[in-house]
């Protein structure tokens, strides 16, 4: 099997490229900025917009992984971000869908469902918050992942790709890991529009694995979180001090997540196995 993966450079990029090496994958690895040769089976660089360049990596590959993105609003212009997010996603996937190749796993964001940025502290309807809570994003990058998960539903219907959007929560290990829980874990709040969602960026790259191997057909969008919150506070009391209107459709025992993991679970065989406390005994 042969990968390109976009974004390459990036903190789950490279998760991403070592994993699948792991599993005997041969991997392309691609970003705007050079990469070390030795990091991949194929390293190239350039930009993503460029549709014949693009056409060029894509070339060959029986999957691609397209985890390229400007990742928050608030690291460039909501030019730069749309234009690049959105044009991006749209040439590398009908880029590959074109090209024949048949799995494609999208890299999107449960920032598409408009909480994690929003200027007024919308909160979700219902908890847990399924795959079909309706997007509420008013800020340029959830705005970007969701359509970018449109241009990957487009491509499956007419391409015949099968293209699987993940929708990742905060991503992080060692370090990264341990100051994100610091920051959420000293005050609650810090992350409630987040809604205290996480995952191991060593798990994530399983769920890509799972992504371009499972039996699957036509578009899915599956979101993909730990079982567990990021704060030792029980999530029920969470929500009754920060979404209070929202309706609890069914029990969220102890510090569980706020995301249903169902379709993860049914669609991909997948199930987090890294866990925050983990962390203690890794120092």
């Amino acid at each position: 099997m042969k990968v390109l993966v976009t974004g390459a450079a990036g903190t789950l990029g490279r998760e991403v490229v070592r994993h699948l090496r792991s599993r005997g994958w041969t991997v392309r690895a691609d970003d705007r900025v050079p990469l070390d040769p030795g990091e991949a089976d194929e390293v190239s660089s350039g930009d993503l917009l460029d549709p014949e360049r693009v056409r060029g990596i894509v070339a060959g590959m029986s999957a691609v992984v397209h985890a390229a993105a400007i990742p928050a609003p608030m690291l460039g212009s909501e030019q730069e971000i749309f234009s690049n997010n959105v044009m991006s996603a749209y040439q590398v996937l009908d880029a590959a869908g074109r090209a024949g190749v048949p799995r494609i796993a999208y890299i999107s964001s449960l920032s598409a469902l408009g909480f994690a940025y929003s200027a007024h502290g919308i909160s979700p309807e219902s908890f847990p918050v399924t795959e079909e809570h309706p997007c509420l994003a008013e800020d340029v990058y959830g705005l970007s992942k969701s359509l970018g998960e449109g241009i990957a539903r487009t491509v499956a219907l007419r391409w015949g790709s099968t293209v699987v959007s993940l929708r990742f929560p905060f991503l992080g290990h060692g370090e990264r890991l341990r100051h994100h829980l610091d920051y959420v874990q000293a005050d609650p709040r810090n992350d409630s529009r987040g809604l205290w969602a996480w995952l191991d960026t060593r798990d994530a790259a399983r769920a890509i694995e799972a992504a371009l191997t499972r039996p699957l057909t036509g578009h899915h969008v599956v979101q993909v979180v730990a079982d567990d919150s990021t704060s030792p506070v029980p999530t029920a009391e969470l929500l009754r001090g920060y979404h209070p209107n929202s309706v609890l459709t069914e029990p969220i025992k102890g510090c569980d997540t706020t995301f249903s993991t169902v379709r993860s679970r049914e669609l991909l065989d997948f199930t987090a196995i890294h866990g925050w406390r983990d962390l203690a005994g890794e120092e």
